[in-house]
């Protein structure tokens, strides 16, 4: 399976997951990454929130995300009025989410850690808690 292949798999899973939830909703955007265009690779909302999700997977221990693929994160999180989301799973591990300020700057990327994505980021049964209030 291509690597392309297992990152259109993950990201379908995380829809799988948002709309097995009562009032939550997630659609993928196809193309994301490969327009010129700012975009993230998945949109979920529920009646009080609006999510961008951009989503990372890596049998390593670590995962560098280009400083180009954050701005474009936040710009499009800015259009929509959306909470910006990087959400990473290392190897066959549970989900991760975390915002761009909790990731580790590294030069021109950014750097999340299995041990960062434990300490600074929160679960998807957090993410989508009834009452979690926006953090933006």
């Amino acid at each position: 399976m291509s690597r392309k292949s297992k990152g259109i798999n993950a990201e379908r899973e995380l829809i799988h997951k948002f709309w097995s939830l009562p009032d939550w909703a997630a659609v993928r955007i196809a193309g994301s990454g490969s327009m010129k265009y700012p975009s993230s690779d998945l949109i979920a909302a529920n009646r009080g929130r609006i999510l961008a999700i951009e989503c990372k997977t890596c049998k390593e221990n670590s995962k560098y995300i280009p400083e180009e693929d954050i701005g474009q994160l936040r710009q499009f999180a800015q259009l929509f009025k959306a909470e910006p989301w990087i959400a990473v799973r290392f190897a066959a591990n549970d989900w991760y989410f975390m915002m761009p300020e909790d990731l580790e700057r590294t030069g021109k990327n950014f750097l999340i850690t299995t041990d960062s994505a434990r300490s600074k980021g929160i679960l998807f049964e957090e993410l989508t808690k009834e009452g979690l209030s926006s953090p933006c």
